[in-house]
């Protein structure tokens, strides 16, 4: 039967806050469903979202994100549903779109001393902030994985 599912990869930059070990279990091992959530965003649209607001760079710390992936320029666009999957097996599940709010902007006009651009962050970062993922199977997540992702 052939699949019904777009495929498309990335690379994972960098865990924003190192290797990223996920999974939970109760005290007998047992596996459960795990809903946290993390943010992913992509290079290019930090760059795109960096571009709308006339500073060098956004660091994906700024926005919170666990995650950056390269190559993936529309990462946003993503429909929930969509699997990101990792070499060891590892699978993450998009819930939808992280929307821009004002935290982020906020983050990055106090790093650059432009207070400006708490409030200009949200057009900027529009359809551009990346999307927000629960775990489907536990697993690592290193720097220069090769992500696949797999469309519904």
């Amino acid at each position: 039967m052939r699949s019904s599912w777009a495929e498309s990869r990335a690379t994972v930059i960098t865990g924003c806050c190192g290797p990223l070990t996920l999974g939970r279990s109760f005290t007998r091992g047992i596996l459960i469903a795990n809903r946290l959530q993390l943010s992913l965003v992509s290079a290019e649209e930090l760059r795109a979202t960096a571009l709308g607001l006339d500073i060098e760079d956004i660091l994906p710390e700024s926005l919170g994100a666990n995650v950056l992936l390269s190559g993936r320029p529309e990462l946003t666009q993503l429909p929930q549903g969509a699997r990101l999957l990792f070499p060891d097996g590892t699978g993450l599940i998009c819930e939808g779109e992280n929307l821009p709010c004002t935290g982020p902007g906020e983050v990055i006009a106090e790093a650059l001393g432009r207070e400006e651009l708490s409030t200009r962050f949200v057009k900027a970062a529009k359809k551009k902030r990346g999307i927000v993922c629960s775990v489907e199977r536990e697993g690592r997540i290193s720097e220069g994985d090769a992500v696949r992702i797999l469309i519904p």
